[in-house]
Parts: C-alpha cells; structure tokens; sequence
C-alpha cells in the first residue's frame, strides 16, 4: 500500500544532517512503495548566505517560514510526516502543535537541539522554550535518535515509541579499498578531519597536540570544509564537495574527531568517525558521548582523554602503517556490520510505514 510522506528537512543537500540522516534515504522509501515530497526549511542559497555571513537574514528567514507554514497547511494530504529535529525552530510549542494536528509525525534527532532551549542564557527563554520539544515528542507517532542519549530525553518526555538509528554511510559511495587510494603511494601520513565552517573550531582542542607531536614527528593535517592555521604544524584545507569527500577521506591515513565534554556534544552521532572508518582509516576520538561506543577501543581506533592521550594515539598511529591498515580493516568491518544504509534503510522503512499506520 502506498504511504505519502512529507519531509519536512532543515536543509537541502548542502547540510550534512539533512543529506545524511533523511535524503539518502529516499531511494530505498521509494521502492518500499513510498510517495515523498520534501520541503526543506533552509534550502542551500540561504545555508550559504549563513556560512559566508554568520546569519540567514531577517527577511530570508521570514520567506524560509513562510514556506513551511504553507507546507504544513496542506499536512493532511500526506499520511505521515517525517521531522528533521522540529518543523518551526523557536516557535511556541502550542502554534506548531497546531500545524500538526490531524495526521500522524515523526521527529529525528541527531543533535541535542533541546539544549539550545533549556539551556538557554536568557531564564525567559528557558522558562517560555524550555519543555517545547518534550512536548512535541511526548505527542509524535515515533521518535527517533542518533544515538541514545538523545532517545532517553524522548524516553523521559513521555513519547510513547522511541527508537535508536545511527547516522550512516551509503556503501556505494565508499569503496573499499578506494581506487583513489593508491595515489597516495609517498610523503608524510595525513590526518584527517571533516566538517564545515561552524565546526571547524573543535580542532583548537588539538592545537597544543598537534604542535607538540609536528616537532617529533612529520605529518600533514587535512582540513575538509572548514578553514584553519594551526602554526607549526603543516596544513591542507580543501573545499568540501558531495563528489570528492570520499576520495579527500580515503586519501589520507588517520582520522581525527576532536569534542567538548558538555551536553551538547553528548547528542552529537559520530558521523565523521563512520566516514573515516567505511574508508578503512583508524581513528582517534575524544571520548565523548556516542564515541566511545563507535570506537572499539584498540581495534579500530583510539579513545583520546586529554592531551597527552591524543598525542600517544596519534603518534602510534603516524609510525606504525601495519597498525593502520589492520585497524582500518576492523573499522571497515564495523560499518558494513552496523553503519550502512543497506543495514539501516529497510529498518527506518518498516518503522515509517508503522507510523503511518500502513503497515
């Protein structure tokens, strides 16, 4: 039978949340017998405006607003509605709980964007915000987090169907090993880091590491989609693109996932940390939240604590080309096992059917 499904992003394919956790799984909803149509509420020209300027504009997000209000106003033609972390950020619960109504939701976390209203600077916005998103879990069909500290704050809100899913990989874009690999035959080992511009700060948690260790030991930091000096240590920061990620990854030798320890990064899903191991790279994470049940410790990479935990892992990892492949083999394996799209897709399938009451 057929299901119509609205999905109501936060971005287009330009942001890596919205390309990762719900429009690569188009393809296998299609063929599951799904209509979709999707509405993103920041599509890519305004995510760059926000990129080069820091915000999207009044009126830009005015126009943004409108766009979703008038997509949620036709909700009933759709059987079930999937909701990138909230359809109207910043909105008294109350007024999206009414564009709502009527048909059935579900909400996919991958950050812990309820922070950004508990735990608010200003006490009004705590005290208006605070439960918004309790709320609105409390009443969806399903609830699904990347990892499970964000699904027990559904589970304490009271929503009533809460289910895990990470963040994965489609195989089909990570050969394994990549044809690309073999271009990178000589010179020093190359870290890895990925992201974008408002998450390239977390690699200043790795500045004193990584300066003390470019003393000893030589080596190329590779930055992709974020732009950042580190004096002393030797630096390549390339553009991100869809079409070249995978080689940018696969072409180097260790990857990199420095984090906080706050609540915010404990809702984080260890994206970058899949992507690095589906192109058979070690790793070395900060241990935090979701990481450390990522990285096997010893097997596919290393948990890091504190400086001299960083620069141990890394320098190991620099020295020793046997240990990396071996590690990347594992981290390779751990993917295809748990991390895919092809491991994943018919699971999320099954639930949205569910929700729908289609099943």
């Amino acid at each position: 039978m057929t299901v119509r499904l609205l999905a109501l992003t936060r971005y287009g394919a330009l942001g890596a949340s919205s390309r990762i956790r719900t429009l690569q799984y188009f393809p296998i909803w299609a063929s599951t017998g799904m209509e979709v149509e999707v509405q993103a509420l920041f599509e890519d020209a305004a995510l760059s405006a926000r990129y080069l300027h820091g915000n999207y504009g009044f009126w830009a997000a005015v126009k943004c607003y409108a766009k979703r209000v008038k997509a949620l106003s036709n909700r009933k033609s759709f059987d079930v509605l999937w909701i990138e972390k909230e359809a109207l950020p910043w909105w008294p619960q109350c007024l999206e709980a009414i564009l709502l109504s009527g048909v059935p939701y579900v909400l996919d976390f991958d950050d812990a964007i309820f922070h950004n209203y508990d735990q608010h600077r200003f006490a009004a916005v705590r005290y208006i915000l605070g439960r918004r998103l309790d709320v609105l879990m409390a009443k969806a069909a399903l609830v699904i987090g990347g990892n499970e500290y964000l699904a027990q704050r559904a589970r304490n809100a009271g929503a009533l169907w809460v289910e895990v899913l990470p963040t994965v990989i489609d195989l089909a874009r990570y050969p394994y090993p990549h044809p690309a690999k073999a271009i990178h035959t000589s010179g020093p080992p190359v870290l890895v880091w990925i992201g974008s511009p408002s998450t390239v700060r977390y690699l200043q948690l790795l500045k004193q590491p990584l300066q003390k260790l470019a003393r000893r030991i030589p080596f190329v930091l590779r930055v992709i989609g974020g732009e950042v000096c580190i004096s002393g240590v030797e630096m390549e920061c390339l553009p991100w693109a869809e079409d070249t990620e995978v080689s940018h990854i696969a072409t180097a030798d260790v990857g990199v996932m420095p984090l906080l320890d706050s609540p915010w990064e404990r809702g984080k899903c260890g994206y970058k940390l899949i992507q690095y191991m589906a192109c058979g790279l070690p790793v070395v994470a900060s241990s935090v939240g979701v990481n450390a049940s990522i990285v096997q410790e010893g097997m596919n990479g290393f948990l890091a604590q504190d400086s001299h935990s960083w620069i141990t892992a890394l320098e190991r990892l620099l020295i020793d080309a046997k240990l990396r492949q071996q590690m990347g083999e594992q981290g390779r394996n751990h993917v295809e096992a748990n991390y895919c799209l092809q491991v994943t897709g018919p699971r999320l399938a099954d639930w949205l059917r569910r929700a729908a009451r289609k099943d």
